[in-house]
């Protein structure tokens, strides 16, 4: 991990037992494609400038502040000193607090993941709570003070080290009874469900997330490419709407097509986003770049 910059250091503790770890980001979106906001007229990239809803005149930095609405229209004003007064003090220590099955766990609470390294000192006690459990079949649920909220962390062992995945809060999920319950009842058997099941069976695969690729990704890519080259652009193309509109026919159709076509599961990616960026940098340090070509995020 010596090539990654640490987003949190402190401690883990488990019984009596403590060592010092260090947070890395396992996810990023840093390599995205993002685009300036540019004048059509000058060519010039657009700063954004906050506005007083009422008078419409420019509100300088030092005199912005927070507000909550009470009313429709009516704030209360926060102060920034009242916000940080909020914030709870951090003791640095991931403390552990059960250890549980990790089916017990909806993956629907799971916020970001980060990887959990051991720092310098303490390799043996990490390596202890790596190795316990995964004998034990558990995983672990902690608590700590992380970017200045208290946060509930799912952990878990991830090869030499362990994952420790942000979890949601109860009131930020929203419940699966209201998103379904305009779905009416019914049970499928038959004909139709055996059509299902076969098709099922016939994808079965694996999971491989390097055969997934980002095709908006990569159509930007392609995008910023052919106007740094000066060719025409790349075009849509057209989706085939299914012609059956009886499901019966469709799935028939379907169990017949991937009879016929007897084809494995698992394919290697049809569009490279990563390479794609790669030629899109190429061409642009032979020409020079326009002032509406995007930037990349700092890392």
């Amino acid at each position: 991990m010596a090539a990654h910059r640490a987003q949190w250091k402190g401690f883990i503790k488990f019984g009596e037992v403590a060592c010092g770890v260090a947070l890395y980001t396992a996810a990023s979106t840093s390599d995205r494609i993002t685009f300036n906001t540019i004048n059509k007229a000058t060519g010039n990239r657009v700063n954004r400038i906050f506005i007083d809803s009422e008078t419409e005149k420019p509100v300088p930095r030092e005199e912005q502040t927070k507000g909550f609405e009470v009313e429709n229209g009516q704030y209360i004003i926060i102060d920034p000193e009242e916000v940080a007064a909020t914030i709870p003090e951090s003791n640095k220590t991931l403390e552990i607090e059960a250890f549980i099955p990790c089916p017990d766990v909806d993956d629907i609470y799971f916020d970001k993941p980060y990887y959990l390294a051991p720092d310098k000192m303490g390799g043996d006690a990490f390596a202890a709570l790596r190795d316990g459990m995964k004998k034990s079949n558990v995983v672990a649920i902690a608590r700590t003070v992380l970017f200045r909220r208290v946060r509930s962390v799912l952990i878990r062992p991830h090869g030499k080290g362990l994952i420790a995945t942000t979890l949601n809060y109860d009131y930020e999920v929203r419940s699966s009874a209201k998103a379904f319950e305009e779905m009416p009842k019914m049970k499928i058997t038959g004909e139709m469900l055996d059509l299902a099941k076969h098709i099922i069976a016939t994808k079965k695969g694996e999971f491989d997330p390097a055969t997934f690729d980002d095709r908006y990704e990569a159509a930007l890519a392609e995008l910023v490419k052919a106007k740094i080259e000066g060719k025409a652009l790349p075009k849509r193309k057209e989706i085939k709407v299914s012609k059956p509109n009886d499901l019966l026919a469709a799935l028939r159709e379907s169990a017949g097509m991937l009879k016929a076509a007897d084809k494995p599961m698992r394919t290697a990616a049809t569009a490279n986003p990563g390479s794609t960026r790669e030629k899109a940098r190429r061409a642009s340090s032979s020409k020079d770049r326009t002032a509406a070509a995007p930037h990349r995020k700092a890392s």
